[in-house]
């Protein structure tokens, strides 16, 4: 039923929550400052209100990474998913939740163990579904920034996307989404290599393959402000936190519409969302019948 296409959505884009990393980067200690998400718990119930009182419902409501700040092995971390845990499990049962890995969810440098305990909380770290005639992919982009410590993992999903953008080709579908953790970019494809963003030549023969496949859009988190830019018609879509914010944005989620010809999207504050619900431009988009 979802391989048809049925006319324009829209779905919800969140980011980086982050149970934890406000009280760390206040008082500086960014590895053990993590002890107290009372702001964090407060944010993300204000997001999933906001969420639960829109209307039209969105087809899904996708959190792309860190949902946690505790990296694996450190003390509060068990104590922060299941607080976040307990602030989802309010979202309306009509909204699916999806969920992508981040580098705080199975660590800098991966392991097949960080990985395998991160499938048990969270679900599968990449995987792809269907909605509406649009095919969605979501990649563990950790393994694109450094998998030393489980290659034959990369590997696999390596061949697995392969595999995938065969099948989106056979299938003629509307429209093909990513969504990972890590951007690509974060304004120019060529940009240096840092932590926001990944590696130059990684990136490039990313970049070139999603192109060929006919990506319009990925979407990531990670940079805990906005950004984003175009290579060759792809679009890097960065969005800011739910949780802490590293530059000027306010905490806020990603309303995305999909129609037949693009894909729209824009950035508002939770309490904007909270208080008019999605802008008039938007919900016109959504009405029209194709």
């Amino acid at each position: 039923d979802e391989y048809q296409w049925k006319g324009p959505f829209y779905f919800i884009q969140g980011a980086d929550p982050q149970f934890g990393l406000m009280k760390a980067w206040a008082v500086g200690d960014t590895n053990n400052g993590d002890d107290e998400w009372g702001e964090e718990i407060k944010l993300a119930e204000q997001a999933v209100q906001a969420i639960n009182k829109l209307n039209p419902k969105p087809k899904f409501f996708v959190l792309c990474g860190d949902l946690i700040h505790g990296m694996p092995g450190t003390q509060w971390r068990k104590d922060q998913e299941q607080d976040l845990k307990n602030v989802l499990k309010n979202t309306d049962q009509d909204i699916p939740l999806v969920f992508v890995s981040g580098n705080h969810d199975i660590g800098n440098t991966p392991t097949r163990e960080t990985i395998d305990n991160y499938c048990k909380n969270w679900g599968d770290d990449y995987f792809s579904f269907w909605v509406g005639g649009v095919f969605f992919l979501v990649l563990n982009s950790q393994l694109y920034f450094d998998s030393s410590k489980c290659p034959e993992l990369k590997q696999a999903q390596d061949v697995w996307l392969s595999e995938q953008l065969a099948v989106a080709k056979i299938r003629k579908c509307k429209h093909i989404i990513v969504f990972q953790h890590i951007p690509l970019f974060l304004r120019k494809p060529d940009e240096d290599h840092d932590y926001f963003n990944l590696e130059k030549s990684v990136r490039q023969e990313i970049m070139e393959k999603f192109h060929k496949a006919g990506i319009k859009a990925v979407f990531s988190g990670h940079y805990h402000r906005n950004a984003g830019g175009f290579y060759r018609g792809l679009e890097m879509v960065v969005s800011s936190a739910i949780g802490c914010q590293l530059g000027e944005d306010t905490h806020g989620l990603r309303v995305v519409v999909v129609t037949d010809e693009k894909i729209v999207h824009r950035y508002y504050s939770l309490n904007e969302l909270s208080s008019q619900g999605i802008g008039k431009e938007l919900l016109d988009m959504l009405a029209k019948q194709n």
